[in-house]
């Protein structure tokens, strides 16, 4: 998570009560003071737990991207200004369905690449002598 995101998220009342002038704070008494928090409290986003929290800035020469993947239940109180349905909702799924499958490729890779590189450190053989020798004797 970047420094600035965690920033802005961990902002409170208490913050943007901070903003207002001293002048102007001192003219509300503690119960207006009480209301205008709880008023910033309600104002202030709650981010939803997410399954999968991905970001990441890939430099290119001339300029830098920035790749964010946040997988997690949609939560938004405000609704879509349209419905989504036909070939998109289709493309969705389809979408959805090839990250799943791409990360499951991804994390079976690196766990089998780490348990070879374990067996390899700790001079386990599986085969007697090299495993292409194993495969073509079989073959005869």
């Amino acid at each position: 998570m970047s420094q600035m995101h965690r920033n802005y998220i961990s902002r409170d009342a208490d913050y943007y009560m901070h903003q207002i002038p001293l002048p102007i704070l001192e003219k509300l008494d503690e119960e207006e003071k009480a209301n205008l928090k709880s008023v910033i409290n309600t104002a202030i986003p709650q981010p939803s737990p997410k399954l999968i929290d991905l970001r990441f800035a890939i430099d290119v020469i001339f300029t830098r991207y920035f790749v964010v993947l946040m997988i997690g239940k949609d939560r938004r109180k405000q609704q879509r200004s349209y419905e989504v349905n036909g070939i998109t909702k289709f493309a969705n799924v389809v979408a959805a369905i090839l990250l799943i499958i791409a990360m499951s490729l991804l994390i079976s890779t690196v766990t089998i690449l780490i348990l070879y590189l374990i067996k390899s450190a700790l001079g386990i053989d599986l085969f007697k002598g090299h495993i292409t020798n194993v495969l073509l004797n079989n073959q005869k």
